[in-house]
Parts: C-alpha cells; structure tokens; sequence
C-alpha cells in the first residue's frame, strides 16, 4: 500500500510549486551547474551563443538523467531510499570527475605554456652604398607564441573533446532533489503529476543555468587578465576542480 501522504502536499499547484523552488535554489547553490561553462567560455574563445548552446545541452543530459533513472524506479517499484542511495553515489562520482578533468586540464595548460612554440625566423637585410657597392648579412629573429595569447581560430572557435567532456560529465551527475519530488506523487499513482513535476523542475532548471551563465559570462569578459591572459586555460581548470571540490566537502 502507498503511505499516507497529505492531499494538501499532493496537490498540484502545490507539487509545481514546490519543484520550480527547489530546482531554482539547487541550480544557482550548486555552482558546478555553472562555473565550468563560464570560465571555460572565456578560456576557449566560445562565442555566448556557442557557450549556451553547450550549456544547454549538458542541463538537458543532467536533467534527462534522473528523470530515466526516477522513471525506471517508479516502474519498478524501487524504494525511495535505494534511488536516492545510487543519486548520492552518482553524484560522488561526477564530483570527482569535475576534480579530475578539471586538475587535468590546468596542468596540461601548464605545461603548454611552458613549452610555447618557439620559431626562428632568418631575415636577409641589404645595403647599398653611395658607389654602388651594396652588402647584406642575414639574422634570426626569436618569438615565443602563447597559445592562450594568440589562440588560433580553430581552437577558439572548436575544443568539441573538452565540450564533451564536460557532456559526458554532466549526463554521469544526478539531480538529487528531483527523486523525492518524482516519488511523492508516484505514491498515489498520478503519472500526470509525476510528469508535470519532472517538466517543471527541467525547465527551470535549464533556464536557470542559462542565466547564471550568462550573467557569468559577460561579467568574465570584460575582465582583463593582462600578462596573465595566457593563463586562462589554468585558471578555468583550477576553478573546474573546485567546483567539484565543493561538492565533495560542502555537499553542494
């Protein structure tokens, strides 16, 4: 028998209500949801189009994921506590995902940048002489190209493994509010509130993230870095890791 569930809690107004708050604070609480597009849009040279865009389509995984997985265990008859068990263990794991390919991407970064590219450039210079004598001599000119300073169109305007990076990721990590919400008026056997409930808690949280991102991404770039612009692609990594360190250790 299902519990005993108030039917003032189950009400729909009530139910909408309920995912759109809790969907509102988990996204903009949960800064992984938007730090790593920011930074990473900025380091990357991504357009804001082209930032949203790979935003959207990570939410989307993120949402779409619990919804199979709350989906699965309506059908199945699965406890509450037994999904909530493996959202919390996803959620551990993508956490660790973000420190990893966030640390990894720092310190690649890193080492570029101590490498650089240096070309030799020979020049050949004449001379020519009041009495027609004329003479040249040859030199090399040295320059050091940073990538993250002079970013060729096609790394700026591309990096697909590092946006599906960041979609594979984000299809891994869960949204662990969602399941209690799912459950609730599973309960009482209402597909349609169920439904009703999954749509609203997605999209609010899809708008949400697009918005912060947006906010985060226009404040990002009018900063200017200076010397330390051929940097960026460390400083994204750093604050990738971090995001998931965050998770880990504040649980948010």
């Amino acid at each position: 028998m299902p519990p005993a569930i108030s039917p003032e809690l189950l009400a729909p107004s009530a139910l909408v209500s309920t995912a759109a708050s809790i969907a509102l604070l988990h996204t903009l609480i949960g800064i992984d949801h938007s730090l790593p597009f920011v930074v990473l849009g900025r380091s990357r040279g991504w357009s804001l189009r082209r930032t949203l865009a790979i935003t959207a389509l990570c939410g989307l995984a993120h949402v779409l994921s619990s919804i199979a997985l709350g989906a699965v265990g309506i059908g199945l008859g699965v406890a509450i506590g037994k999904l909530e068990w493996i959202e919390s263990t996803r959620g551990g794991w993508a956490a660790w995902l973000l420190i990893g390919f966030g640390g990894a991407y720092a310190v690649h970064s890193l080492l570029r940048n101590a490498r650089g590219r240096v070309h030799s450039h020979r020049h050949s210079h004449g001379h020519k002489h009041g009495h027609g004598y004329e003479h040249g001599y040859e030199h090399e000119h040295e320059h050091d190209h940073q990538h993250a300073e002079h970013r060729h169109p096609h790394e700026a305007q591309h990096g697909a493994p590092t946006a599906w990076a960041l979609f594979l990721i984000f299809a891994f990590g869960p949204c662990e509010p969602l399941i209690p919400l799912l459950m609730a008026p599973a309960a009482l056997h209402h597909a349609g509130w169920v439904a009703a409930v999954a749509g609203v808690f997605g999209v609010v949280t899809l708008l949400t993230m697009l918005l912060t991102v947006s906010a985060g991404y226009l404040g990002l770039s009018k900063l200017r870095l200076g010397a330390l612009e051929r940097h960026a692609d460390t400083f994204a990594g750093v604050a990738i890791a971090s995001s998931g360190l965050a998770i880990q250790v504040l649980g948010i």
